[in-house]
C-alpha cells in the first residue's frame, strides 16, 4: 500500500512533465506567430494594428492611399525581412543545438567556435574577389556564388574542429574550444587581410558580413535559404535518437544501433548549411546558437527530438524580437543585428560559465 501511494506522486509528475512537453511546440508556434505580427508594427514607417490587418487584406480600409503605401512597405520591405529574420534564427538556433549535441558540450555555438567567421571569410573572400564580375555588371553570379562560398566555409572550419578536438573517438571539450578559438582567429585575420585589400564598396560589405544585418532582406534570399531550414524540420527526427545515444558516448550509441559516424558526417553537413547559409544573407550573427539550445534545455530537458524543433521557434522568436530592438532604438536608424543579439547573449553566456563553476566548486 506504502509503495502505491509513493509511485503515484512521481507518475503524476510524470504526466504532468509529459503534457507539458506536448504543449510547447503549439505554446512556440503561437509566440512566433505574435512575434512576427508585433515585428510588422514596428519600424520607421510604422503600421499600427488595424491598418496591418487591411494591408494583410482580413479588413476593409478607410483610407485606399494608405492602403496602397502600407501594402507597398508591407509586402516589399516588412514581410521579406520578418521572414528572413525568423528563417535565419531558426538556422542558428537548429545548428546550436546540433553541434552541443555532436560535441556533448552545452557550450559549443558556431559562432564562438569559429564556424561563422570562417563562413565569413569566404563570404569576404568572395566579395573582394568577384569584384571584377561586378564590374561588368554580373550582381546575380555573385549572389549566387556568395552562400555557396559560405557554405564551404562553414563546413571547412566545422570538418577542421571536429579533427582537431577528437581523438581516439573522444572529443575533448577543452580541445575543443581553444581550437574554436584559434580558427576563429585565424578566419578574423583574413577578414582583416581582405579588408586591408578591398576598396570602399567592399569594406561596406564586408563591414555588413562582420556586424551582422537583415536591412537586405528580399523574397529572392528568403528563397534561397528557405529549403536549408526545410531540410533541417525534416531532418530533426531522423538524427534526434542518434544525438541523445550520443550523449551516452559513441561506444554506447554504437551498442545501440546507431551509425555513429554516418550521424557526425550529417550532423556536420547540417551545421554547415545551416551556418553558411544564415551568414550568407545576414553576416555573422552571434550567441543565438547558445543561448536558445540551453535555455530549452534547462526548461524541456535534453531530448533532441523535442529540442530541435523547439529551437528552430525558439531562434526564431529571439531574432524577430532583436530585429525590432534593432529598428526601434535608434530609429529612424537602425542598429546591427549582431551587436543586439551580442548585447543579449554576452551576458547570458558569462552567466552560464559562472553557473558551471560554480557547479564544478560542488
Amino acid at each position: 500500500m506504502s509503495s502505491t501511494t509513493t509511485r503515484m506522486p512521481a507518475s503524476r509528475a510524470d504526466d504532468v512533465r509529459a503534457r507539458r512537453r506536448m504543449a510547447v511546440l503549439p505554446g512556440l508556434v503561437l509566440l512566433l506567430v505574435l512575434a512576427a505580427m508585433l515585428a510588422a508594427t514596428v519600424g520607421a514607417a510604422g503600421i499600427p494594428l488595424d491598418r496591418l490587418l487591411a494591408a494583410l487584406g482580413l479588413v476593409v480600409a478607410d483610407d485606399p492611399t494608405q492602403l496602397a503605401r502600407d501594402t507597398l512597405v508591407l509586402w516589399s520591405v516588412r514581410l521579406p525581412r520578418i521572414a528572413m529574420a525568423a528563417i535565419v534564427g531558426g538556422l542558428l538556433a537548429a545548428a546550436g543545438a546540433l553541434m552541443q549535441g555532436l560535441f556533448r558540450n552545452p557550450l559549443a555555438d558556431p559562432a564562438l567556435v569559429g564556424v561563422s567567421p570562417g563562413a565569413a571569410l569566404a563570404a569576404a573572400a568572395t566579395i573582394v574577389l568577384t569584384d571584377r564580375f561586378l564590374a561588368d555588371g554580373n550582381v546575380g553570379l555573385a549572389f549566387e556564388i556568395l552562400p555557396i562560398a559560405a557554405f564551404a566555409g562553414a563546413i571547412a572550419i566545422t570538418l577542421l574542429l571536429y579533427r582537431i578536438a577528437t581523438r581516439d573517438g573522444r572529443t575533448l571539450v577543452a580541445t575543443l574550444l581553444l581550437a574554436g578559438l584559434a580558427l576563429g582567429a585565424i578566419a578574423n585575420a583574413g577578414i582583416g587581410l581582405l579588408v586591408f585589400m578591398s576598396d570602399d564598396r567592399q569594406l561596406r560589405d564586408i563591414t555588413f558580413w562582420m556586424l551582422g544585418a537583415l536591412g537586405g532582406a528580399t523574397w529572392g534570399k528568403v528563397a534561397t535559404i528557405a529549403p536549408v531550414l526545410a531540410v533541417l524540420i525534416v531532418a530533426s527526427p531522423v538524427i534526434a535518437r542518434g544525438l541523445d545515444a550520443l550523449v551516452l558516448g559513441e561506444a554506447e550509441a554504437f551498442h545501440m544501433g546507431v551509425s555513429v559516424e554516418r550521424l557526425k558526417r550529417a550532423a556536420i553537413v547540417l551545421i554547415a548549411a545551416a551556418t553558411g547559409a544564415a551568414v550568407a544573407v545576414s553576416g555573422v550573427v552571434g550567441f543565438v546558437g547558445i543561448v536558445v539550445p540551453h535555455l530549452l534545455r534547462l526548461l524541456i530537458g535534453p531530448g533532441h527530438r523535442l529540442l530541435l524543433p523547439a529551437s528552430i521557434c525558439s531562434g526564431a522568436i529571439l531574432l524577430l524580437g532583436a530585429d525590432s530592438l534593432a529598428r526601434t532604438l535608434a530609429a529612424p536608424a537602425e542598429l546591427p543585428i549582431g551587436v543586439v543579439t551580442a548585447a543579449i547573449g554576452a551576458p547570458f553566456f558569462l552567466y552560464l560559465l559562472l553557473r558551471q563553476r560554480a557547479l564544478v566548486a560542488l
